[in-house]
């Protein structure tokens, strides 16, 4: 049984395993610098279908079916699949994932969505409801402009602080006895709103979110930042990073040198003109199973906190004034 440590807090008794994982990404991705270390990287937006969203389905089918077929394993040994997009009503996944025919969780968390789908699998896990669950979710930059911000034929202005939602996806499977890589415990977040209003200013908006999340894990577990090889961010992008490195600092809580975050690595901003870095689902679980997940079967490192950050908002609520409120989901990885 998991163990409660204080108010969003946990421990996993049993360290849930890490079996498999892929990660899948698009030509613009596949031509950062971190492009050698996908799983398989797509030249064609499209994926061969004939709309941008069906396209992200496939993204999140494949990242899957690769996951699947790296376990050695088949689609029917898996016993639920928690995942969840950028599009309304989460179709990226639900028409991406239904042929599969496993029982499913559609769950939505923004760009946090894959730190979410790793603590609810690894719960169901843990307490023997899933002998083996998968956390999957995707993102698609063509989705993502036509529904929060203008579409691609408008030739809309980008502004600096902008970020390039990445069309990406990302699989894990985890399980009960099969794997080096451990879940040890997670920290589900807190929604926080700073009152940012600027959907072009993603960083700024998330990164409370994160510096109160991870604050609050180490904390609750009395760690220090040095007690760990990398603390890993979703995707706060430039701006973002500064900025949760500055309020940590306030609190006396220094993460300048573990700090990495997947929107600054995944793209080359200099050369890619990507503005203040990637963001989406996609981003951080791409990053996630295609870099620090091998880099942790490696041993290359060996304890890890890999904290998703999300905006909680929709086009409608943006539309009426609203401000942006942000959530940011931690999860424990660790080789021993």
């Amino acid at each position: 049984m998991a163990e409660y440590i204080s108010q969003g807090v946990f421990r996993l008794a049993n360290s849930v395993k890490i079996e498999s994982f892929a990660g899948v990404a698009g030509s613009k991705e596949g031509k950062g610098p971190l492009g050698t270390y996908f799983d398989k990287v797509v030249e064609d937006s499209h994926f061969g279908k004939d709309s941008w969203e069906k396209a992200e389905s496939r993204f999140q089918l494949e990242a899957v079916s690769l996951a699947v077929q790296k376990a050695g394993i088949t689609k029917e040994d898996i016993d639920v699949i928690c995942s969840g997009d950028l599009i309304n009503q989460c179709i990226g996944s639900t028409y991406g994932l239904r042929e599969l025919e496993i029982p499913f969780l559609g769950i939505y968390g923004a760009c946090s969505t894959m730190a979410e789908g790793l603590l609810i699998s690894s719960l169901l896990t843990e307490n023997n409801v899933a002998k083996r669950a998968v956390a999957v979710t995707s993102s698609h930059f063509s989705t993502a402009e036509r529904q929060f911000r203008f579409p691609l034929s408008y030739g809309g202005q980008r502004t600096p602080t902008a970020q390039w939602t990445c069309t990406a996806s990302g699989a894990v499977i985890l399980s009960q006895n099969t794997g080096m890589i451990k879940i040890v415990g997670g920290c589900i977040g807190k929604i926080t709103d700073m009152g940012i209003n600027d959907i072009n200013n993603m960083g700024s908006a998330m990164a409370p979110a994160a510096a109160e999340t991870i604050r609050r894990y180490l904390t609750a577990t009395n760690t220090v930042p040095a007690d760990y090889d990398f603390i890993v961010t979703g995707d706060l992008g430039v701006v973002g990073s500064k900025l949760i490195i500055e309020f940590l600092q306030k609190q006396e809580i220094d993460i300048s040198v573990q700090h990495r975050d997947c929107g600054c690595m995944i793209f080359d901003n200099e050369n890619q003109d990507t503005h203040c870095g990637g963001s989406g689902c996609g981003c951080s679980a791409s990053v996630l199973c295609s870099y620090f997940l091998p880099m942790l079967e490696r041993g290359e490192a060996r304890n890890i906190l890999f904290t998703a950050t999300g905006a909680l908002m929709s086009p409608m609520s943006l539309q009426q004034g609203e401000s942006i409120p942000s959530i940011a989901h931690l999860v424990h990885l660790r080789k021993d």
